[in-house]
């Protein structure tokens, strides 16, 4: 039985073409065996750690040193104990915010380390137009880190923090549904209409206290349509064309089509509205209630089944169904308490510029007014948006 022993070589320096492949042929050569080993280069400074178990009797340390000095780089070793087994991060931490200071850092660093974390990776995701950091954490326990991260979050509130467990089921992911009414567009369609209709304030009353949970929805839906009787249905075109998209909107689209995943609406609105915007957009599946109108006439009235909370949850559902996926691999995105249950259904969902009560039950939740952020929740680096979309970012 050959001895050995376990060594960690770091080599750091300015990065230069082969310096790992001159590093391996070395530990080939002495019969070494590489149990770890990790690689990053920060402003053409590389930073490369290999865990290694060498044989007794082989002077490997010496020619790696020495191709550090030739290569002008700096060499140590450190004697560790072998384990046999890596450990796997067990929770991914994402931290998204306009400007991230160092003290930003600290307190979300200090609350993983709290709830028993250990970060075994940092990687910048983004630093336009937010910054965004995801920690790789090992250990602890996550009920606890959610509860950490969420009150720093808000005695911070620059900054936003979301926790997800890693693994298969978060590479997984491919279905994406989202509301639509202050998520995918910066308005709610009912109150376009009621604009056009001359009834504005009556209806953006009625609409707040139904996003806030204190209407029931149905009930409240079908007294704001009710508001319209009368109208003609060209006011549906008027309103239409004063639809904002939120920002980053068709950014996030377009790279969740380009990375595979399927995209869908499931909306409290109108397919007035939603059925343009499945066009517009190339989205995949779109679901909302339907206006009634008679003779170009709009009748204040509803037909077919009404997109309520618990029916936003079970099409998320059944999308998931007709995609051959669990609801596990779905990301849910939305804002008002009408998508609670929804995002409760998920593998992840995601408040996005949320209501409180809806912050509080989600699994993340994003104030940065930029629909495309949620991209880092799924790991996606700014810079590969770049390099892949270019000009249509």
């Amino acid at each position: 039985m050959i001895l050995a022993e376990t060594i960690l070589i770091r080599v750091t320096g300015r990065d230069q073409p082969g310096i790992t492949t001159s590093v391996m042929s070395i530990l080939a050569a002495a019969d070494a065996a590489v149990q770890d080993v990790e690689q990053i280069v920060i402003r053409g400074r590389l930073n490369l750690g290999i865990l290694v178990d060498v044989p007794t009797g082989k002077d490997v340390l010496k020619e790696v040193l020495l191709l550090g000095w030739e290569r002008g780089l700096d060499v140590d070793f450190e004697v560790v104990a072998s384990d046999g087994t890596a450990s796997i991060p067990s929770l991914v931490v994402s931290m998204i915010g306009t400007t991230l200071t160092p003290g930003d850092l600290e307190s979300v660093t200090a609350a993983i380390a709290k709830a028993g974390g250990n970060i075994e990776r940092i990687r910048r995701l983004a630093k336009t137009p937010v910054w965004c950091y995801e920690f790789e954490v090992h250990g602890g326990d996550a009920d606890e880190m959610r509860t950490q991260l969420v009150d720093t979050a808000a005695d911070n509130p620059s900054f936003d923090v979301a926790i997800q467990r890693t693994g298969l089921v978060r590479r997984a992911q491919r279905l994406v549904v989202l509301d639509v009414d202050s998520t995918l567009i910066q308005n709610e369609m009912i109150d376009l209409l009621a604009d056009q209709a001359g009834v504005g304030a009556e209806c953006a009353a009625l609409t707040e206290q139904a996003m806030q949970g204190q209407l029931d929805f149905e009930e409240s839906l079908r007294a704001r349509v009710a508001l319209l009787a009368g109208q003609p249905v060209e006011i549906i075109d008027a309103a239409y064309a004063e639809l904002e998209l939120t920002a980053g909107a068709e950014t996030f689209i377009r790279t969740l089509k380009r990375i595979g995943y399927k995209v869908a609406i499931v909306s409290g609105g109108f397919t007035s509205f939603t059925d343009r915007l499945r066009h517009r957009l190339d989205l995949d599946y779109s679901h909302a209630n339907t206006l009634e109108s008679k003779r170009g006439v709009l009748t204040g009235n509803l037909t077919g089944p009404i997109v309520d909370r618990a029916a936003k949850a079970s099409l998320l559902t059944m999308m998931a169904q007709q995609e051959g996926i669990a609801p596990e691999q779905v990301v849910a995105v939305g804002d008002g308490a009408n998508d609670l249950d929804m995002l409760a259904t998920a593998g992840l969902g995601v408040a996005f510029c949320a209501k409180r009560v809806v912050r509080a039950a989600a699994d993340a939740s994003l104030t940065t007014p930029h629909l495309d952020a949620v991209l880092f929740l799924l790991g996606v680096r700014r810079e590969e948006l770049e390099a892949d979309l270019g000009d249509d970012i």
